[in-house]
């Protein structure tokens, strides 16, 4: 075990279980939707991804920190290299064994990096009892506490919150206009809280990337002169942003390409008269497999989405289905202008195997530009 200061530290779930464990991090108390992913590495990724703004991360892989937590870094066109945002996201972690980590570039262990960015984590004996019980009965509002907190305000931290009502991405998404590179192509990203793995994979492209705020308006992104249009992942439930979200159906009249990932493609199918539901306890790995049914081949790709798409806009076709349980996973619309993952292409963490989504939408920006 890592030899840091113990607090007393307790998982407590809505439905009144509590784990009892040893804390890390910060001495706190937090309250967050509970789930878990199976990913075995990855983790700065995955704790820094804001898709998991609002949630508390529980690992089901054993031993984590081993290679401890590297130095931020970024390129040269402000895109970071190593997480996949500028802090922390997740509203606490959960594991069973806290690794010291050892590695050539590791500038700190979890316990620090946790301590410093002011979120509580805990071990716990047997995380599969957790796993059991969101699979079981679905995902479960939780407190995490590390410190001397009591169960009463474990309770009362649960009385006021609500996931599917709580508007995260004003935490996530862009506040301005950001600009990242100089190159041919001009692609514009809507932010609800951008993965840096997806601005990564678009920079090998010649592009320059301008990622906007949710709130700008039709008008004001084709000011921008856009090529591509990309709606980013997120986190949150997707029918209360859609709500206040009206850019998409005029700019979708431009038939300027457009690719939607995650909420993305779950902002998309609502806006064409699909439909989106909350899954019992989501898809959250790096070893998922998705059929294509364009090229006929499996690929194996990054997830991280409690919603999903369960009836796809009478103007698309199925694309990618999850071959676990045929959850929708891609979209192309007949329109020939507009398509979209639920998954990662981009993996961060995970593997490449779907990077090849990336370049079918340059491949799109490349044929608009000829043809206007």
């Amino acid at each position: 075990m890592l030899n840091i200061m113990v607090y007393l530290a307790f998982l407590y779930l809505e439905d009144g279980s509590i784990f009892a464990g040893k804390g890390f991090g910060a001495k706190s108390l937090h309250v967050g939707e509970l789930v878990f992913t199976t990913a075995m590495n990855g983790y700065p990724e995955s704790m820094t991804d804001p898709s998991y703004k609002g949630q508390i991360l529980s690992f089901t892989h054993p031993l984590i920190g081993n290679y401890g937590v590297p130095k931020l870094e970024k390129e040269t066109n402000g895109i970071i290299k190593n997480f996949e945002s500028e802090h922390i996201n997740v509203e606490g972690v959960v594991l069973n064994e806290l690794n010291k980590g050892q590695k050539h570039n590791k500038h700190r262990n979890i316990d620090t990096w946790l301590a410093e960015s002011g979120v509580p984590g805990i071990e716990v004996e047997d995380t599969r009892q957790i796993v059991k019980r969101i699979r079981s009965k679905g995902v479960v509002k939780a407190v995490i506490a590390n410190g001397n907190f009591e169960i009463s305000e474990a309770l009362e931290a649960l009385k006021g919150f609500d996931y599917s009502k709580k508007n995260f991405i004003e935490h996530t998404a862009a506040k301005k206009v950001i600009v990242h590179g100089s190159g041919r192509y001009r692609i514009i990203i809507y932010d609800f809280g951008v993965k840096h793995g997806i601005l990564r994979a678009l920079s090998t492209y010649g592009t320059t990337i301008i990622r906007v705020p949710p709130s700008f308006g039709a008008e004001e992104v084709l000011r921008l002169r856009p090529d591509g249009i990309i709606y980013s992942n997120g986190p949150g439930d997707p029918t209360n942003i859609y709500k206040k979200f009206e850019a998409m159906k005029a700019l979708e009249e431009t038939h300027i390409p457009t690719f939607g990932i995650c909420l993305g493609h779950q902002l998309i199918a609502l806006s064409f008269k699909g439909m989106v539901k909350k899954m019992k306890y989501g898809h959250r790995a790096i070893n998922k497999g998705v059929f294509d049914t364009a090229q006929k081949h499996a690929v194996i790709t990054t997830h991280n989405h409690g919603y999903a798409v369960t009836k796809k806009p009478p103007i698309s076709k199925l694309w990618f289905y999850s071959l676990d349980d045929n959850t929708i996973e891609g979209l192309a619309f007949t329109n020939n202008h507009t398509i979209t993952v639920q998954f990662h292409p981009e993996g961060g963490p995970g593997t490449n195997d779907a990077y090849y989504i990336f370049g079918t939408f340059m491949k799109m920006v490349e044929e608009w530009r000829r043809k206007r």
